[in-house]
C-alpha cells in the first residue's frame, strides 16, 4: 500500500513541460511555465490567459492555466518538499488539504474548457498533437488534485492510467511528442515499486510496472521533452535520493536551481543535501 502512496506523490507535477524554458522566449506558453516552475504564478496565469485570448480554439491554453492553479496549491501547502516525496508515512498519515475554493473553482473550470476545447478540435483533426497533448495533461491535473489534495488515491490511479494510454496514442501519431513518455514512466516507474503480488494484481488491471523502463523514460523526457523537462528531472531526481545516488540527484538538482532561480524548493533540497 505505502508504494501506491508513492505513485500518487510523485504524479504531483503531471502538468509541466521544453528543450529548455526561458524567461525571455517570446512563446508565450513556455514564458508561462517558465513563470510557473519559477513559482512567479501570477506571471504564469497572465501568460496562459493572454495566448487563451490569441489562440481560443486550443486547449493548451485553459489545460496549462490550470496546472498553474493546481502547482499554487500544492506549493502553498507544502506538499512538494522531498521529505514528502521519500516519506510514504508522511503521504499515508497526511490529513485531507483544505482547498482553496476560488482556486478550485478557476482550476475545475479550466479543466471544462480544455476538454470542450479538445473534444471539438478532435473531431475535425483526430491526429491534431496540442489536442491531444491538452487531453493527457488534463487527466494527470485531475489526477493530481483528486490524490494530493482531496486524498481520493483509486481514482487518481484510474486518470493516470488513462492519461497513459491517451498518451501512447499521441506517440503514435507524434513520435517526437517527447512529454508524453512521462506518463508511462511515472506509472512504471512508481509502480514498480510495490512488492511483487501487487505488482501482479495490478498488471492483470493493465497498469505497467516495469522499474527500468519507467526510468527510460524519466531520462529521455529529462533529455529532449519540452514542457515537462524540468518535471522529469525532479522525477530523476527523486528515484536516485530513493537509491541513495546522492551525487546525481546534487546534480540534477542544481540545474533545476540554476534554471529557476526564484524556486526556493530546488535550493531547499540542495540544502539539504549539503
Amino acid at each position: 500500500m505505502k508504494y501506491y502512496n508513492m505513485l500518487i506523490a510523485a504524479i504531483t507535477f503531471m502538468a509541466f513541460f521544453a528543450p529548455a524554458l526561458r524567461a525571455n522566449n517570446s512563446n508565450l506558453l513556455d514564458r508561462g511555465y517558465y513563470d510557473m516552475y519559477n513559482l512567479n504564478f501570477h506571471n504564469a496565469h497572465q501568460h496562459f490567459q493572454e495566448w487563451e485570448q490569441q489562440h481560443p480554439t486550443d486547449a493548451m491554453g485553459p489545460v496549462s492555466d490550470a496546472a498553474a492553479y493546481l502547482f499554487s496549491e500544492l506549493s502553498r501547502l507544502h506538499i512538494l518538499q522531498s521529505d514528502f516525496l521519500l516519506n510514504d508515512n508522511a503521504y499515508l498519515n497526511r490529513k485531507r488539504e483544505e482547498p482553496d475554493p476560488q482556486v478550485k473553482a478557476k482550476f475545475e473550470a479550466d479543466l471544462s474548457a480544455a476538454a470542450r476545447l479538445a473534444e471539438a478540435t478532435l473531431k475535425t483533426s483526430p491526429d491534431d498533437k496540442n489536442a491531444q497533448l491538452a487531453n493527457v495533461l488534463r487527466l494527470g491535473l485531475a489526477s493530481d488534485y483528486a490524490a494530493l489534495i482531496e486524498k481520493q488515491n483509486v481514482a487518481a490511479l484510474s486518470e493516470i492510467k488513462s492519461a497513459t494510454a491517451l498518451a501512447e496514442k499521441l506517440l503514435r501519431d507524434h513520435p517526437d511528442c517527447y512529454d508524453a513518455h512521462l506518463a508511462a514512466g511515472i506509472q512504471n516507474y512508481l509502480l514498480s515499486l510495490r512488492p511483487a503480488p501487487v505488482r501482479w494484481l495490478l498488471r492483470i488491471t493493465g497498469a505497467q510496472t516495469d522499474k527500468e523502463e519507467g526510468l527510460a523514460n524519466f531520462r529521455l523526457v529529462a533529455e529532449k521533452g519540452h514542457y515537462l523537462q524540468p518535471y522529469a528531472k525532479l522525477l530523476l531526481a527523486v528515484a536516485e535520493l530513493r537509491a541513495h545516488h546522492d551525487d546525481q540527484a546534487r546534480r540534477l538538482l542544481s540545474e533545476l536551481s540554476t534554471n529557476f532561480p526564484q524556486n526556493r524548493l530546488y535550493r531547499d533540497e540542495l540544502k539539504k543535501l549539503s
